[in-house]
């Protein structure tokens, strides 16, 4: 994973120290865009070369395969992409400047074949914010159809202006922060950043080697409520059929990681969802993007291994950003002020996008 605040490891240690990797934004004229701040990535590159999310996804497919001692030079691995923008982004940058780019780039078949050539096929997503949970739930259907031996399953996204005069054209005033549930809340900020997990069947993981966890279900809606509102109801559809599917119930799950856009519509309705499936006496609620910002397309993967780190280290991160719970979010159990010393068994990760588009997935803690 690569956000902001760095690789998998550093983000989760920045989570519990409460700090954010917001600053000023770099990218464009924030007084035509109408929004000042962002989680831009600082990586460095050569402003000749397009901002591509692809090289992003590209290191982290490619680290994952090897974190797992997966060879795809022996074994049939699929890659599957979920991205809200796709390389938006370089299109931009084509469209000011010249910048170059080739068709071929807009998908991310070239960028994943480029750090690992052997790969039988790469899927790629466009399902909004939601993306890298549907891509969790694909790459699960692979894997049990047996059309792979292994599937990556990744997100990605990059900042773009086009995304950023959506932000300033909807959010009232300007936002410094993102600050989820948060009674003040000033609005949604973007983020940027990739992330990948290798799945495998569990019969197919050799002994001896290490696992993050368990993947046990992700439920799916498109509910097509509304262009951009959620829906409470097929936000709890989801939430429920990633039960079914996952064999479990509400009474069994530890740890719930949100959505927690920060924005005046998503969060009281996702708060009342939570309440409506798990009660007034829930499991304690975290949220990352007060800290890496929205990343979109990778905002469900990123949420997902921050729960499994958090369940394997037995310490979960408070919210970021959360000064004082807005009145729908008060009966919730949210994570505030320092982190919580637990170990819970089982997390719930929500991942809501534009049109409804639903992603809860359930995963379990691994025992090694």
């Amino acid at each position: 994973m690569v956000t902001c605040l760095g690789d998998l490891e550093a983000t989760c240690l920045a989570l519990l120290e409460g700090r954010s990797g917001v600053a000023p934004l770099r990218l464009g004229d924030p007084g035509k865009l109408g929004v000042t701040h962002g989680y831009e990535i600082q990586d460095g590159r050569p402003g000749s070369r397009p901002r591509l999310a692809g090289d992003w996804l590209a290191d982290c497919v490619a680290e994952a395969l090897r974190d797992a001692g997966v060879d795809p030079a022996r074994r049939r691995v699929a890659v599957v992409v979920g991205t809200g923008l796709r390389e938006l982004r370089g299109v931009e940058q084509w469209h000011a400047d010249g910048t170059p780019l080739h068709l071929t780039q807009l998908h991310f078949r070239e960028a994943v074949r480029a750090a690992v050539p052997e790969v039988t096929e790469v899927h790629t997503i466009a399902n909004a914010c939601a993306a890298s949970g549907y891509a969790l739930a694909l790459g699960a259907d692979i894997l049990e159809l047996g059309d792979a031996d292994v599937v990556v399953a990744a997100g990605c996204d990059t900042m773009t202006e086009s995304m950023l005069t959506v932000i300033g054209k909807v959010t009232d005033g300007t936002s410094d922060m993102v600050r989820p549930f948060d009674e003040d809340r000033p609005g949604v900020l973007l983020g940027e950043g990739a992330a990948a997990v290798v799945l495998e069947r569990p019969e197919d993981v050799p002994e001896g080697r290490p696992t993050l966890g368990v993947l046990r279900g992700v439920g799916l809606t498109c509910d097509a409520y509304h262009e951009t509102a959620p829906d409470r109801a097929g936000i709890v559809a989801a939430m429920r059929q990633a039960h079914e599917y996952a064999g479990t119930s509400p009474d069994d799950i530890g740890l719930v990681v949100a959505h927690g856009t920060s924005t005046g519509l998503n969060d009281p309705t996702e708060g009342a969802a939570l309440l409506e499936v798990f009660g007034p006496d829930g499991p304690p609620v975290t949220a990352v993007k007060g800290a890496i910002g929205h990343t979109s397309g990778g905002s469900a993967l990123m949420s997902v291994l921050v729960a499994l780190t958090a369940m394997r280290a037995g310490t979960v991160p408070p919210v970021v950003g959360l000064r004082s719970p807005m009145p729908e979010a008060e009966k919730l159990g949210l994570v505030r002020g320092a982190p919580l010393r637990a170990r819970p068994r089982l997390a719930q990760v929500d991942a809501f996008g534009f049109g409804g588009v639903n992603a809860v997935t359930i995963v379990e803690a691994s025992d090694d």
